[in-house]
């Protein structure tokens, strides 16, 4: 069905022009870039459309995480602007993220003269072909008369299937061109069903289940189906269990939760997933996180894959039944099947597991990090969206923090560190009215630490907590594991994130007790400034269940 301008149209405008009516037809309304001098007509055409606002970042990953994280929270395309080589690949991390994240994202690169091409001409980068690996479709544009057919393609590559990233390279030569330029209808996402016959084969698979279980993935939230889910989970009694950081799609403090499938799951957890008879995962591409490196299912199970892109269907393992299929459809037509579930106990089995491991209350002796993940669920509301940067700060986020309701969580599948706060920016544009908190570690906050003078600038209020313990920890966990003692590259220098941060006109504290934590945290709430909450850390609490003299002497 089409949607908004419906009719084949035909106006006068330059290409430039072009590629902003095309972002005004997919109501795009926030934009991200570094300005470069190759792509100029662009940014002289969004100066004449008050609907689009552009952010100006300091680094052009910092943009793409941005849009990276605005899409995930808004679930409409992020769009990214950069110029040719030197641009584009600072932003080809952002890039890497969508991808692995599969979310919706167009980026335009300016590129070198049409003239100059294959010359080796000034910052020339082969764009299509360096980004071919990473997105769904990379294009350069060649007759600017082809801008709205190929632009509106775009769009509609990043939102269909499984969404991901899709590179328009720019030769700068043909921005400033006038044509007639011709617009198609904007297509809404396609949404494939499941057969009947394949609704009747999932029937007969539970029908003789005796202990399924649910993975659910991000398929979940692109398809807005969370409500749906907690429905098919209660009327059948399944227990759910969330793939790697996609904590928010089914409420945690339901009776059929049963945990996170991510680093540093929970051995308990990890036997009841190979527990069971019948597994249906739904909307999750089965990650090597989310399977403990592709060894939690096994031979002897049921695998029902269910996935609105064929290419993930059998991808890590073969299913038993794969449908392709959005979810909000497949769990429609579910809803209706007759099984009569044998399985209660199974269930309340899998959800007095999770809560052993996660509804443990902070003790004296614990670190100050999971007394502050107790205090965050404890303080704020509950429709408050959380982001996370790579590090192992994340496992006690991961382990304690119930994210009870939908659209309140944004992290990286991809593991890529200094994603955290600059996703948060974008996330606070998608959902101003929410409160935003980023949790960091030092290495990766300082990796895009110059975006928190573009939320100062754009005035955009969020929160970010730095868990300072002066190293890189993840890595340094591993050197403890595979080279003990012998530390190297892995340690780092002291940063006054509190000064850094005033200098440049947010608000900071730096913590070292709870107390302290509470009475900052509590004048970030009432104010409407971008805040730094900077909490040391002691090195020896290396993860969740470790210690580095733990690690050592194993």
């Amino acid at each position: 069905m089409c949607a908004h301008h419906s009719a084949q149209e035909k106006m006068n405008m330059t290409a430039a022009q072009a590629i902003v009516e095309c972002m005004k037809r997919e109501t795009i309304n926030q934009v991200f870039c570094v300005p470069g001098e190759s792509y100029l007509p662009v940014l002289d055409a969004l100066y004449d459309e008050p609907t689009i606002r552009v952010i100006s970042t300091r680094h052009e990953g910092g943009a793409a995480f941005m849009a990276e994280g605005y899409a995930k929270a808004a679930l409409k395309p992020g769009v990214v602007l950069a110029t040719r080589g030197v641009g584009a690949t600072n932003l080809s991390i952002g890039v890497h993220t969508a991808y692995q994240d599969s979310t919706p994202m167009v980026v335009f690169l300016g590129q070198v003269h049409s003239k100059f091409r294959g010359r080796e001409g000034f910052q020339e980068v082969d764009l299509d072909q360096f980004f071919k690996p990473i997105s769904k479709w990379a294009v350069e544009v060649k007759d600017p008369e082809r801008i709205p057919e190929i632009v509106q393609r775009a769009f509609r590559i990043a939102k269909s299937g499984r969404p991901g990233p899709v590179i328009v390279s720019l030769p700068e030569d043909i921005l400033p061109v006038e044509r007639e330029m011709s617009f198609g209808p904007v297509i809404q996402r396609p949404k494939p069903a499941p057969s009947e016959t394949e609704t009747n084969q999932v029937k007969q698979l539970l029908a003789n289940a005796t202990s399924p279980l649910i993975i659910a993935g991000g398929g979940i939230k692109l398809a807005k189906a969370e409500e749906l889910l907690v429905g098919f989970a209660e009327r059948f009694t399944i227990p759910v269990m969330t793939a790697f950081r996609r904590h928010d799609v089914f409420p945690n403090n339901h009776p059929m939760y049963a945990g996170h499938l991510g680093l540093g799951t929970s051995k308990k957890i990890l036997q009841l997933v190979q527990d069971a008879d019948v597994i249906l995962a739904l909307g999750t591409r089965l990650s090597e996180v989310t399977t403990q490196d592709y060894t939690l299912i096994n031979n002897d199970q049921k695998l029902i894959h269910i996935d609105i892109e064929h290419d993930i269907i059998g991808k890590v393992y073969p299913p038993c039944l794969g449908i392709i299929s959005d979810l909000y459809e497949a769990l429609e037509m579910l809803q209706r099947i007759k099984v009569m579930p044998s399985w209660s106990v199974w269930a309340g089995k899998c959800n007095a597991t999770y809560r052993e491991v996660s509804d443990i209350p902070p003790s004296e002796d614990d670190v100050i990090n999971k007394h502050i993940i107790h205090m965050l669920a404890n303080k704020l509301p509950k429709e408050s969206l959380l982001t996370n940067d790579a590090g192992n700060f994340a496992g006690w986020l991961h382990a304690f923090y119930p994210f009870t309701e939908k659209h309140t969580y944004v992290g990286p599948t991809s593991g890529a560190m200094g994603y955290g706060m600059p996703a948060a920016l974008g996330a606070k544009l998608a959902y101003p009215s929410k409160i935003v908190v980023s949790l960091s570690g030092d290495g990766g906050f300082m990796m895009t630490v110059q975006e928190l003078e573009t939320a100062v600038r754009e005035s955009i209020p969020i929160i970010a907590l730095v868990f300072n313990n002066n190293m890189y920890g993840t890595i340094r966990m591993h050197q403890e594991i595979h080279y003990p003692k012998r530390v190297m590259a892995t340690d780092l220098g002291t940063v006054s994130f509190v000064d850094l941060a005033v200098s440049i006109g947010a608000v900071g504290y730096q913590v070292d007790s709870l107390s302290q934590f509470e009475s900052a945290l509590d004048q970030a709430l009432m104010s409407q400034k971008p805040t730094v909450i900077e909490i040391r850390t002691d090195k020896e609490q290396i993860s969740v269940s470790s210690t580095i003299t733990q690690l050592r002497n194993r």
